[in-house]
């Protein structure tokens, strides 16, 4: 028997949808036959992007949502279910970072970053965890970190730690929501090209970092694809805790 990759039909929660990876994942699951809420600040490119899924023929939900705080969160959560249904699938994706020598970094530049980063993950995952048990189907929750959770570089120095405690929150999480069949995986991307950093990685920042990469290449949101499906679906259904690194081998170097 072929592995079961199917989400047909689940309700997702993909945070920081209204660009990048998140609007790349909330497509991806609707293409699957997921219903997805599709969650971030500004709600014009949900609106878009919700527009987007439906004339593809998906379910799409657009949720205003500040993962930063926790009345916004519960009741993102609580929207999702009344208007999709019990919520099976959680992408906590929502990021930023700071690049800035540490000197230059001031307190709210830290702040900002580990309460978005960190902090936003953990209570996204409270308030789905405590839907996901009152309904009693458990569920997937996926948390996008970095490979800047497990190696170090310069000047982001906040979005590294929050990206190494997002692993370990990951782990524990996983530990805890096991007996209520919810499953707690991550990915750790390497560099992914898209419409936010592609100037970046085009110029010569990016050509040093491609040399670091032992495919010599960038990742396409795509490349992610297959990571995420099948810890969405039951394909994975023996993984929790797990962190899956789609960095084209570029910590082989580290190790």
């Amino acid at each position: 028997m072929p592995a079961d990759f199917s989400i047909k039909n689940e309700v997702a929660i993909v945070t920081g949808a209204s660009a990048g990876l998140g609007r790349h994942f909330a497509k991806l699951l609707a293409a699957s036959g997921a219903k997805v809420a599709v969650c971030a600040r500004r709600r014009d490119p949900l609106d878009e992007l919700a527009d987007e899924i439906r004339s593809s023929g998906g379910v799409a939900l657009p949720i205003e949502l500040d993962v930063t705080d926790s009345a916004s969160a519960a009741a993102a959560v609580d929207r999702a279910v009344n208007g999709l249904g019990p919520v099976s699938i959680l992408i906590n994706n929502a990021g930023l970072a700071v690049d800035k020598p540490l000197l230059e970094t001031c307190d709210d530049d830290w702040d900002r970053v580990l309460d978005t980063n960190l902090k936003g993950a953990w209570m996204m995952a409270r308030e789905t965890a405590r839907h996901m048990m009152a309904a009693g189907i458990g569920g997937k929750m996926v948390n996008i970190a970095s490979i800047l959770g497990v190696t170090a570089t310069p000047r982001v120095h906040s979005y590294a730690a929050s990206k190494a405690g997002l692993l370990h929150l990951t782990r524990t999480l996983a530990l805890e929501l096991a007996r209520y069949k919810i499953r707690v995986n991550a990915i750790a991307p390497g560099y992914v090209e898209t419409d936010l950093n592609k100037e970046l990685l085009a110029g010569p920042t990016g050509d040093h970092l491609k040399k670091r990469v032992p495919q010599r290449r960038f990742a396409q949101p795509a490349d992610l694809d297959g990571a995420l499906l099948l810890l969405c679906s039951n394909a994975g259904a023996y993984m929790t805790g797990s962190v899956i690194t789609v960095d084209g081998g570029m910590t082989l170097s580290t190790l």
